[in-house]
């Protein structure tokens, strides 16, 4: 499946994570043209560009990018600030754009998105540049603060099991059955 990048369109680029692989066109200030071809899949990530005249192919695995991070683009001439979200790459020269937009509407659903389907930590950039996690982690684990015990604090504390909420509770009746002056039968075989 192919998408047109940013070229001719201005900044705008939405990628669905869901119908990988892709590919699409990208800006590159490196390359000839200023623009690289990106394949993308769940997998593996091949850019495909020339640098005067020597074409190359760079296959990096998903799993070698840093995470999903979602940046503030500067106005640049004529184009207005953006958002973009992008796979990161410890080299710059590698990371992968996938979600540009002038308006950040939509920007956090897809940058979720992507990290949820790529198993990617989710990044954000300072203004310095410098990626960090918004949110502790413990390996894929998401890690906050814990709740309250729930026998303990909970309002519904002296509410039955949920195993008795089967059984019927039993009721005494006004005036018990009482049998004084009777001889007890036991069958004995």
């Amino acid at each position: 499946m192919s998408v047109g990048g940013t070229s001719g369109s201005g900044r705008a680029l939405r990628l669905d994570p869901f119908t990988l692989p892709v590919r699409f066109a990208a800006g590159d200030g490196g390359a000839d043209g200023h623009v690289r071809q990106i394949e993308l899949g769940r997998e593996r990530v091949v850019l495909r560009r020339a640098v005067a005249g020597i074409r190359m192919n760079v296959g990096v695995p998903v799993a070698e990018f840093r995470g999903v991070s979602m940046r503030l683009l500067p106005a640049e001439g004529s184009e207005p600030a953006a958002v973009s979200v992008m796979l990161e790459h410890r080299d710059a020269g590698l990371s992968v754009p996938v979600f540009i937009a002038a308006e950040g509407d939509d920007a956090t659903a897809e940058w979720k998105t992507w990290g949820r389907v790529l198993g990617l930590p989710l990044l954000v950039a300072d203004r310095d540049g410098a990626l960090r996690e918004p949110f502790r982690r413990l390996g894929r684990v998401a890690v906050g603060a814990p709740g309250p015990r729930r026998r303990r604090r909970a309002a519904l504390k002296w509410r039955r099991p949920r195993f008795l909420m089967r059984r019927k509770p039993g009721v005494l009746s006004a005036e018990p059955h009482i049998h004084r002056g009777e001889a007890e039968i036991i069958a004995r075989s």
